[in-house]
C-alpha cells in the first residue's frame, strides 16, 4: 500500500466519522516526534467541535513514519478529549485513543495496532478564527507495547458554526443579588444604583437584540450583515445600533466609550461593557453584561452566554482575563 492510498484512507474514515457533526469548529494539522526507539514521525489532520461546557472533541486521521530512512510506518484514525482548549489561549488537557493497520519495521500494514495517550497542551491565538499550539503526551501504541514521549506542533482554522445555547430571558434593571450568583463579592462597594424609566428600557431591548442572534457562528470582522456572523466588537455595535446608540468598530475603541466603572461584580449592571486582555495590555475582547454574573458574547464557539466567574472553569478563563467596565447607559 503506498502513502498516497494511505492518506486516502485515512480521509475517508475521518469523513466518515465527522459526517454527523452538525457543529463542526474547525480544522487542525500537526506535525510532530514520537521519541521511541530512533523516532517517529507524525502527522496528524482533524476535525474538532466543542462537547460540552469546557470539553471538546477532534476527530483525526494519524500517520507515523521512522525517521533516519527505517522502514517502518502506521495509519489510523483517533478521537481526542480535550478541557479548556479553544477558550482563547492558554493551557489544557487532553487525552485520546486510537487505532489503525501498519507495521514496526516494513511498509506493509500487515498488522492491526491501538493506542492510548493523554498529556497537556498550550495554544495561543494571533487572531480570533486561528489558534497555535503544542501538545506533549505519553503514548502506549499496542503493536510490540511501543510507549513514550510524543511532542506535536500545529494550528487550528475555526470556520464557524458555533454550538447553539438556550436563549436567557432578558435580564431584569437591577443588580445581581449576592445569594444568586456565584462570583466572589466585595462586600465594602454597595450595589449599583438600577436604571429607571427609558434607560431601563433601553437596556433590556440592547440585551434582547444581544440574545436573538445567540448560536450565529464567529467571523472575523463580522457585523451580522445578512444574517451573517460577528466578531466580539461587531455583537456590541449591533445590538447597541439596533437602538440608535452608536459604537465605533473595534473592541479597542469601544472600550473608551461611556463611562468607567469599578471592575467589581457588585457594581455591575446589563447592558454593561465588560473588556478583557489576554496578556493583560491592549484590550483584545469586549462582551455585554447580562445579569446574574453572566455576559453575552461573540467568541471561537460563536455568539454565547458565558459566567463570569472562577469558580466556572470556562468562566474562570474570562475572569483572570477580565480588565475593565465601561458603562454606555447611565
Amino acid at each position: 500500500m503506498t502513502r498516497t492510498a494511505v492518506g486516502a484512507s485515512l480521509a475517508v474514515a475521518l469523513l466518515a466519522l465527522t459526517s454527523g457533526a452538525a457543529a463542526q469548529q474547525g480544522f487542525e494539522g500537526r506535525v510532530g516526534r514520537f521519541y521511541q526507539d530512533d523516532g517517529w514521525t507524525v502527522y496528524r489532520l482533524g476535525v474538532n467541535r466543542p462537547l460540552a461546557g469546557p470539553i471538546g472533541t477532534t476527530f483525526h486521521g494519524d500517520y507515523f513514519r521512522r525517521v533516519r530512512g527505517a522502514e517502518g510506518a502506521l495509519g489510523g484514525v483517533g478521537l481526542d478529549l480535550t478541557a479548556f482548549q479553544g477558550g482563547g489561549g492558554g493551557p489544557y488537557l487532553v487525552a485520546g485513543i486510537g487505532a489503525g493497520l501498519g507495521s514496526a519495521h516494513s511498509q506493509s500494514f500487515s498488522s492491526t495496532w491501538s493506542s492510548w495517550s493523554a498529556g497537556l497542551g498550550y495554544e495561543l491565538m494571533p487572531a480570533s478564527f486561528l489558534s497555535v499550539g503544542a501538545e506533549g503526551r505519553w503514548r502506549h501504541i499496542s503493536l510490540d507495547r511501543r510507549e513514550g514521549f510524543e511532542f506535536a506542533a500545529g494550528l487550528s482554522i475555526t470556520l464557524g458554526g458555533g454550538r447553539k445555547a438556550p436563549i436567557p430571558a432578558p435580564a431584569p434593571s437591577r443588580a445581581p443579588q449576592s445569594n444568586e450568583d456565584h462570583l466572589p463579592t466585595v462586600t465594602t462597594s454597595l450595589p449599583a444604583t438600577p436604571r429607571l424609566g427609558h434607560a431601563a428600557r433601553l437596556v433590556d431591548s440592547v440585551v434582547a437584540t444581544a440574545t436573538e442572534v445567540m448560536g450565529r457562528p464567529y467571523q472575523y470582522g463580522g457585523t451580522g450583515e445578512a444574517g451573517g456572523g460577528f466578531d466580539c466588537s461587531g455583537l456590541i455595535q449591533y445590538a447597541y445600533g439596533h437602538h440608535g446608540v452608536t459604537l465605533p468598530r473595534t473592541s479597542a475603541e469601544q472600550a473608551r466609550e461611556g463611562k468607567a466603572v469599578s471592575k467589581n461584580p457588585t457594581r455591575l449592571l446589563p447592558g454593561d461593557l465588560l473588556t478583557f486582555s489576554n496578556r493583560g495590555g491592549p484590550v483584545t475582547h469586549v462582551g455585554l453584561y447580562v445579569g446574574n454574573g453572566r455576559f453575552i458574547h461573540s467568541a471561537t464557539r460563536g455568539v454565547q452566554v458565558s459566567l463570569l466567574s472562577v469558580d466556572d472553569p470556562y468562566g474562570r478563563w474570562w475572569w483572570k482575563r477580565w480588565v475593565g467596565v465601561r458603562r454606555i447607559v447611565e
